[in-house]
């Protein structure tokens, strides 16, 4: 006869939710010009990014995909666009609260300048304390992103059940923060999280806690290299062009 203890335990099976695979969009014309791109109209990706974007398919040919969640930001559609062609069953869903951060006066400057702003010693530092002027906080970012993905995994599980797999295109600071939340991390923390152009990262949610099963993921080494620029500490604001 089972113990009390033991009769009240739920089977970990029961606990499952959809696994959710993040990508970041493929390398920009705003990544290789060094410019903070946000909410810009008309970034698009560039050649290389192109190129991501066409293996995006091979990559997720063994993942079967329940629905493709993007952020409305061109470089986003882009990415998914070969994914679709590839996956005709396949409907995107334009989500605008996993598109970029709103950084409001700073949208379409050079990072090299904004390096200056006493402002990005905030946001690599305190990001939790940080607003972009004209834009929104950085909580604000988070909390929007987090939001939109507990609404997904709930109607994700309605309508394919506990073990469906979706995916969500958006940006680097926006999956950095999905990350920090999945792993229990504080906003401030969230800078020491890297993703790459066109990466993946894969969060499997339960009812107890979400496991980060890959992050970053590239299937490509070639940015573990040194590289001449990487004396700097700041984090990049916006994700990084990715391995030259």
């Amino acid at each position: 006869m089972k113990s009390p203890a033991e009769s009240a335990r739920v089977p970990f099976r029961l606990g499952r939710m959809p696994t959710l695979i993040l990508v970041r969009h493929g390398r920009s014309t705003a990544n290789t010009s060094g410019v903070l791109a946000g909410w810009t109209p008309g970034v698009a990706l560039d050649e290389r990014g192109a190129a991501q974007a066409a293996a995006l398919p091979g990559r997720l040919a063994e993942l079967p995909i329940s629905e493709v969640v993007v952020s409305p930001l061109q470089r986003c559609q882009e990415t998914v666009r070969p994914l679709l062609e590839a996956r005709p069953e396949l409907r995107p869903h334009t989500e605008e609260r996993i598109g970029e951060a709103h950084y409001g006066d700073w949208s379409g400057r050079k990072l090299a300048e904004l390096t200056d702003e006493p402002l990005m010693q905030v946001v690599q530092a305190h990001p939790s304390a940080a607003e972009f002027p004209g834009g929104e906080s950085m909580r604000a970012m988070q909390a929007r992103a987090v939001d939109a993905v507990r609404e997904w995994n709930a109607r994700v599980e309605r309508d394919h059940g506990a073990d469906a797999v979706y995916l969500m295109c958006s940006h680097g600071d926006i999956i950095k923060s999905l990350v920090a939340d999945a792993l229990g991390l504080h906003l401030d923390l969230f800078q020491r999280i890297s993703v790459e152009p066109c990466s993946i990262t894969a969060i499997r949610y339960t009812r107890l806690r979400p496991f980060l099963v890959r992050l970053g993921d590239t299937g490509n080494l070639a940015s573990l290299a040194p590289r001449e620029e990487s004396s700097d500490a700041n984090a990049p604001v916006g994700g990084d062009a990715g391995a030259p």
